[in-house]
């Protein structure tokens, strides 16, 4: 049991990946965590599409704002938020489904991905593979549902690249436990004082692995989300059927 915690807790976004080939036995133990993930309702709603070509990999890292390990690696996986599937299965019995329509079904099919993604990464890591998480794939969603034809009431949410690790990555340092655990209700005294330090200690961590060009948290959050991160998301989930209760 220990070692499987310590998978989780020695996990890192490794961007530095051979050419070799992932064996095929190993990526459906590692798919078959996913498939037997839970799922709200048991409704299912995760599809994973492989991409093991070359060029459609390349393709998906300038979809992703020009990312080169998507390319470089052998296996990108995208996970689907799938609604298509149960939008047939309720057809063949005469019934209708409208729960696309509303936020609440973005919501659960995307808590289930990450259920599932969290399983492929940590199960890839236990066969000694390395891996990066991808959202990126969102910056252009339609590119991505064009590339992997994907039909009505289906939406790409997050990817994964698997690889074998050329160049280890570094495990980052962490917000405070505090500002993550919360005991009985929410606790906010001391957050400033906490991400300040936190902020020091990252600027720090980029120095003592040799980046001059190290930010510190509050920088590195403020570069992304002082703006509408992907804004083509919406247009692409309404384009797909999906709706936001209005």
């Amino acid at each position: 049991m220990s070692e499987l915690i310590d998978i989780f807790t020695s996990h890192k976004s490794e961007r530095s990946f051979t050419e070799q080939p992932v064996d095929e036995a190993v990526l459906e133990r590692i798919i078959s965590t996913a498939y037997r993930a839970p799922t709200s309702v048991n409704s299912q709603q995760v599809s994973v599409v492989v991409t093991r070509d070359a060029g459609r990999r390349a393709q998906i890292a300038a979809i992703a704002g020009g990312q080169p390990w998507i390319a470089k690696a052998p296996v990108f996986i995208t996970f689907v938020l799938d609604m298509h599937k149960s939008a047939v299965a309720m057809a063949a019995i005469d019934q209708q489904q409208i729960a696309h329509q509303s936020i609440e079904s973005i919501v659960s099919g995307s808590t289930d991905i990450g259920i599932a993604l969290g399983s492929v990464m940590a199960a890839a890591r236990a066969e000694g593979l390395g891996i990066v998480p991808i959202g990126g794939i969102r910056r252009d969603p339609e590119a991505m549902i064009s590339l992997l034809e994907l039909p009505p009431l289906t939406f790409p949410v997050a990817g994964v690249v698997i690889g074998h690790v050329d160049e280890p990555a570094h495990q980052k340092p962490r917000l405070p436990l505090a500002t993550f655990r919360h005991d009985e209700t929410y606790q906010t005294q001391g957050l400033e004082q906490q991400i300040a330090a936190y902020n020091d200690e990252m600027v720090q961590h980029w120095k003592n692995i040799g980046r001059s060009d190290g930010e510190s948290w509050s920088e590195s959050v403020s570069g992304y989300y002082k703006n509408i991160y992907f804004p083509d998301v919406l247009p692409a989930l309404l384009k797909q059927g999906f709706g936001n209760d209005k």
